[in-house]
């Protein structure tokens, strides 16, 4: 998976962040997607800086209702339905989401010539197929506002072809399903399972996105053993009373999060206006006191999982 960052400042854009909105590129053998996570204003303007197309993303993921993280959904849709595109997208979000979606397309005169749907989540999995599972966890805002998981099932073991080859299987549309675990029966009676020609499964990647939030109960069992994790820190250390006053963490408290969850690397976004690039450097220097693989995402970042 492939994680771009389309906006990474908190609440209003700057000249070098905009507000925030993510990416995330599966990248699956056998799975193609692109999600997005939140959509501030603009983020169809940033993805015009990218690889990317709005056509090609089948589901948007939002966090929570204020407008840093959505004014820019009305304007995505109605672009992607102006491009011609047909492929379905589904939007997850909390209550109200429908609503909003619905009256900014009515009010405005305007529609989407694709299948759509809206889905206003709770907490639990919000979404499940053969290859991932997301969950939503309920976080610490003044709105309702979620966390979203990520986890990828665990891939297959590769086939040992050369073995089956010397076992006098011959290589064909069998060895596929082999492949899958299949247990099945040769021409001459073998009955041959495909379980025991793979190797040890590929475990699937772990990914945590938060939303806005103080911190609170559901964080831990969002993150708990993720492979990258993406958390706000909004204000530095000594502001940490009143960015939790106004359900936002500080850098220490995300950096905590992440060592408490035994993450595997920290990304740190939802940047205050108030601070320029070495503000900003001292806020990934306060992480890193916690937490030390961590790093502090700008816009257009590309991140592995």
């Amino acid at each position: 998976m492939e994680l771009i960052f389309l906006g990474t400042s908190a609440g209003v854009p700057t000249r070098s962040r905009n507000v925030t909105a993510m990416l995330l590129d599966l990248q699956h053998p056998t799975r193609a997607g692109l999600w997005l996570f939140d959509c501030g204003e603009g983020t169809q303007h940033r993805l015009l800086h990218t690889a990317y197309h709005p056509g090609k993303l089948d589901k948007i993921f939002i966090t929570h209702l204020h407008g840093d993280h959505l004014f820019g959904l009305p304007g995505l849709l109605c672009s992607r339905s102006m491009a011609g595109n047909a492929s379905p997208l589904t939007i997850y979000g909390p209550a109200g989401i429908r609503e909003f979606v619905e009256t900014t397309l009515r009010l405005s005169g305007s529609w989407t010539d694709y299948p759509m749907e809206v889905v206003e989540i709770t907490e639990g999995v919000v979404f499940e197929d053969a290859f991932y599972t997301v969950t939503a966890e309920p976080l610490n805002h003044p709105v309702e506002c979620y966390g979203y998981r990520v986890d990828e099932h665990d891939r297959p073991g590769a086939l040992d072809a050369a073995a089956l080859i010397a076992d006098g299987i011959k290589p064909g549309p069998l060895f596929q399903r082999l492949k899958q675990g299949e247990t099945v029966t040769l021409d001459d009676g073998r009955v041959v399972k495909g379980q025991d020609y793979l190797s040890a499964p590929l475990p699937g990647k772990k990914l945590a996105i938060f939303g806005d939030t103080a911190p609170c109960p559901g964080a831990l069992r969002l993150a708990q053993g993720v492979d990258v994790m993406v958390h706000e820190a909004t204000l530095e250390t000594a502001m940490e009373e009143k960015a939790n006053g106004r359900g936002h963490s500080s850098t220490r408290q995300a950096a905590q999060l992440a060592r408490d969850a035994g993450a595997g690397k920290l990304i740190v976004t939802h940047v205050s206006s108030r601070y320029d690039a070495r503000g900003c450097a001292s806020l990934l220097a306060e992480c890193r006191e916690v937490f030390a693989n961590c790093e502090l995402a700008e816009d257009f970042a590309q991140v592995s999982v």
